[in-house]
């Protein structure tokens, strides 16, 4: 495992979810741990969020487990956790939101412990960009900077959204939020633009039809998902795709061209592993032995040299 840390900064909840196969009550959820805990299969991880008195144990005890640095995990006593419940009927890429209790998250205000603050890979998971800027302001000599986001930050805080592009390398952004966004429906005109504005490589997930990473012109690249014969919960499968993204590349210590294409396939393949079972349930018995044969099972798939 690579000396290289990598440091994550979101949300942390107790999730309720609802599909057709099945339900979970309260469940380990929020962005921030499943792209901590795909991360950690490649690198050391530490995690910035927040949390109420009513955290289970067992869930610190897992991240822990997984190597996760909690130094800056705030517990808030007396507090509640960010509960979010949501359901899936049919289009498994669409979550019905039923419920968002923000709880201590509504006050959220990243400070990062001194040991985090020169921490050279970052991920920014999607939280409000006005906190993204905070947390920027703190890792000014960062190797690597990358954010993700949502619709409801593209509609209500554009300008502090936008000004998060401009500062960061990497954009990890969904194929309907970039038109959103940039207003442009072609998704390779779209990925130009906001590369026009500082990124150097735009990533467009684009759910179970995988992502497809913009960097110059002669170096677009594109991944299918992995083909899954049953889903159980896509929820987190975009922060696992960000988290096995940029633990690889952290693991790696090498921004090449091939270590580029590999860390979007190590994403995808961490994401497919994420829908299988409820919550993280499925990172809790992963070896990385079964990560590398799917890995490169999905690599003949999509890339053959």
């Amino acid at each position: 495992m690579s000396s290289n840390p990598v440091l994550i900064v979101g949300s942390v909840a107790l999730d309720s979810v609802r599909t057709p196969s099945g339900t979970t009550e309260r469940a380990l959820g929020g962005a921030a741990v499943y792209s901590s805990v795909a991360a950690s299969f490649f690198a050391p991880v530490r995690i910035v969020g927040v949390v109420g008195e009513d955290f289970p144990k067992k869930h610190i005890d897992f991240l822990r487990s997984r190597d996760i640095d909690l130094q800056g995990l705030q517990i808030i006593s007396g507090g509640q956790t960010f509960h979010w419940a949501g359901s899936y009927e049919g289009d498994l890429n669409q979550a019905d939101t039923l419920a968002t209790e923000l709880n201590v998250f509504q006050d959220f205000r990243p400070e990062l412990p001194d040991a985090y603050k020169s921490s050279q890979y970052v991920f920014l998971a999607n939280i409000d960009p006005e906190l993204q800027l905070k947390v920027l302001d703190q890792v000014p000599d960062a190797k690597l900077k990358a954010m993700d986001t949502m619709d409801f930050w593209i509609t209500g805080k554009s300008e502090a959204l936008l000004e998060v592009i401009r500062r960061v390398d990497i954009v990890f952004i969904n194929d309907a939020e970039i038109r959103l966004l940039t207003g442009i429906i072609n998704l390779t005109k779209a990925a130009a633009h906001l590369r026009s504005l500082g990124p150097k490589y735009v990533i467009v997930k684009k759910g179970e039809h995988g992502a497809m990473m913009y960097c110059d012109e002669k170096m677009h690249f594109a991944a299918a998902s992995y083909p899954l014969e049953e889903v159980a919960d896509p929820t987190g499968a975009g922060d696992s795709f960000a988290g096995g993204f940029m633990g690889y590349l952290a693991g790696s210590g090498r921004l090449v061209k091939e270590n580029l294409r590999r860390a979007v396939i190590y994403g995808s393949t961490l994401a497919s592993y994420t829908v299988q079972e409820f919550s993280l349930n499925r990172f809790r018995n992963l070896t990385r032995t079964e990560i590398a044969n799917r890995y490169e099972e999905f690599r003949q798939m999509v890339w053959v040299d």
